[in-house]
């Protein structure tokens, strides 16, 4: 049963998260969408490994255990975030939110194709479910005039790294705490972000109005610092079906909020395929009802 500090702490994180998408969108009217993931992510890993430090936390990885930041941090934080933030350069940053989180998803289709987990017909329905909703969007970015079907494909090979990060940690066996491994993952793919930026992206002028600082101190102190440590502190003891309705809820805030915050209009094909995506990550994530035995 979750408490009532609980159900707070996760409308919060959902509402953190959610709105994070339109302010990414917000972000890269003034900066570039690789010098702002490595700022921001820069800023948050800062920040956390400091909290986490005074927290009496272990923080430096140990012998083999930088192959397993290397090994889950390449999928699971340099390839989600990078692709995901060019996604978002590309999309409406709602309709970015929906593609994203398709990710549930992807972790069972790869569970089954690649390591012998059993095809059950909720994966069959989240499959078909899935790709009905990536039809709906990807038809309406190439039928539009200013469409971007580049940013479909962004969003999705982000979605499968970040569903090849989360099988990696389902499968590896942690020596260092979740908290010290997410910390260095970031902080290796933010050195890697601004090494691609450097090389790709021109310089910033680092001249930001003031509601840009705003966002991007969101960015990194919202996005990647208090709600990552909000999410430490549920993950151990929420349950899955609580996990996955906050899972299918942060799509549907992004697109809601992006409105408010970046003026984008959502189109009838945004509200049907985050209905099929919430099925689709209902199918795969929520527990089955236990059938009750007669007496």
């Amino acid at each position: 049963m979750i408490s009532r500090k609980q159900l707070i702490t996760l409308i919060a994180l959902t509402l953190m998260w959610g709105i994070n998408w339109p302010m990414m969108k917000f972000s890269l009217r003034e900066l570039s969408p690789l010098y702002f993931r490595a700022l921001t992510m820069t800023a948050g890993a800062l920040f956390l490994y400091s909290w986490y430090r005074t927290q009496g936390l272990r923080m430096w990885p140990q012998g083999r255990e930088w192959r397993t930041v290397l090994a889950i941090g390449a999928p699971n934080m340099l390839g989600w975030h990078t692709f995901a933030i060019l996604g978002v350069g590309e999309l409406a940053s709602g309709r970015a939110a929906i593609l994203g989180f398709t990710m549930p998803i992807w972790t069972v289709l790869i569970g089954v194709l690649f390591m012998g987990e059993r095809l059950t017909r909720r994966v069959s329905v989240a499959a078909v479910a899935v790709a009905i909703a990536i039809a709906l969007l990807t038809s309406s970015e190439f039928t539009n005039l200013s469409g971007r079907p580049l940013g479909v494909m962004w969003m999705e090979i982000a979605a499968i790294c970040w569903a090849i990060g989360t099988l990696m940690v389902r499968r590896a066996t942690l020596t260092l705490p979740v908290e010290t491994l997410t910390i260095w993952t970031m902080i290796l793919a933010s050195a890697c972000l601004w090494l691609i930026a450097l090389a790709s992206e021109p310089w910033p002028s680092w001249q930001f109005s003031g509601t840009m600082w705003l966002s991007l101190a969101y960015g990194a102190f919202i996005n990647y610092g208090f709600a990552q440590t909000l999410w430490a502190s549920l993950a151990r003891h929420l349950p899955a079906s609580t996990s996955a309705m906050s899972v299918m809820a942060i799509p549907l805030v992004g697109t809601l909020s992006a409105t408010f915050i970046v003026g984008e209009w959502p189109h009838w094909q945004d509200y049907v395929a985050i209905v099929f995506v919430m099925l689709a990550i209902a199918a795969v994530l929520l527990p089955p009802r236990s059938r009750r035995i007669p007496a």
